[in-house]
């Protein structure tokens, strides 16, 4: 069987981390060397493997390994190749049993602590218990949990910043175009405005119709922005994260805003016009 991740752990690990266990156990105290060869397995490798059916109580022996190890546990997917990548297979071995199972003993090891206290209140205790079992062990990289998700999504999160600047710019330079062309379309339409209000046509008449056309064509632009949008989202879901790329809310926001500014643009100048005296509207054209 080809796995993705290979994590040895100690019975304490899974409710430290409060990784939800979703079938059977997690390890405990009798998961020791000379006990019966166990193993958890994340959701992924339990869906692709066994679809039709629980994982817990199958024997699986990794690839280059002669031990065959029963599966106690199914447990929630982690994200263990960052919050960007895809969810792999993964296999988790419980320590205490890996000399005797495997032959060998991971030479490092990620200690995990559950704690109240700040980072710099535990860090001298942990370097002391680390000393006290092998002076010569260095204590590398001493991090809370928080820095080791910001660093995992400072790139994605840059990136995310920077497209949402570029985003907004194109956004104000969408809206200044579509007002800048809508109210010069009106504005050329003064003498027709003129010659209406000449005849009787009512102020309110006018600007349905002014309103009418300006936010039709508005409205097609905006269709087609979206089509456009949705073509191109897949290429956003390296940089999110919990968001989908097609967020209704966004989407309605954008729309709503840019036709708000069509609506300005067609009712400004109009009212404009209409509050012109047609004959002197007439006379400058």
């Amino acid at each position: 069987m080809n796995v993705d991740y290979y994590q040895y752990v100690t019975p304490a690990y899974v409710p430290t981390m409060c990784i939800p266990v979703l079938e059977g156990r997690t390890f405990n105290a009798t998961d020791v060397a000379g006990g019966p060869p166990v193993m958890l397995v994340n959701q992924t490798l339990a869906k692709l493997f066994y679809p039709e059916g629980s994982a817990v109580g199958h024997r699986i022996r990794p690839s280059g390994n002669q031990t065959w190890f029963t599966v106690i546990g199914v447990l929630k997917d982690v994200k263990q190749g960052g919050v960007e990548a895809k969810t792999g297979t993964e296999v988790y071995f419980s320590y205490p049993q890996t000399p005797a199972t495997q032959g060998f003993a991971p030479r490092n090891m990620n200690i995990v602590i559950r704690s109240t206290l700040s980072p710099a209140a535990l860090s001298g205790n942990i370097r002391q218990a680390v000393s006290a079992l092998d002076p010569a062990l260095p204590v590398v990289s001493l991090r809370t949990m928080d820095d080791v998700f910001s660093d995992s999504v400072s790139r994605p999160r840059f990136l995310a910043q920077l497209l949402g600047i570029f985003a907004a710019v194109a956004l104000a330079l969408a809206a200044i175009g579509t007002y800048g062309v809508l109210a010069y379309s009106v504005a050329e339409r003064r003498r027709e405005i003129g010659i209406r209000m000449a005849l009787g046509a009512e102020t309110r008449g006018v600007l349905s119709m002014v309103m009418g056309q300006g936010m039709t064509l508005a409205g097609i632009g905006v269709a087609i922005g979206l089509a456009g949008a949705l073509g191109v989202t897949r290429l956003a879901n390296t940089l999110l994260f919990g968001v989908k790329p097609t967020d209704p809310l966004t989407f309605a926001g954008v729309s709503a805003f840019i036709l708000a500014v069509a609506m300005l643009a067609c009712l400004v100048p109009a009212r404009r016009a209409t509050r012109v005296d047609p004959l002197v509207a007439l006379r400058q054209e």
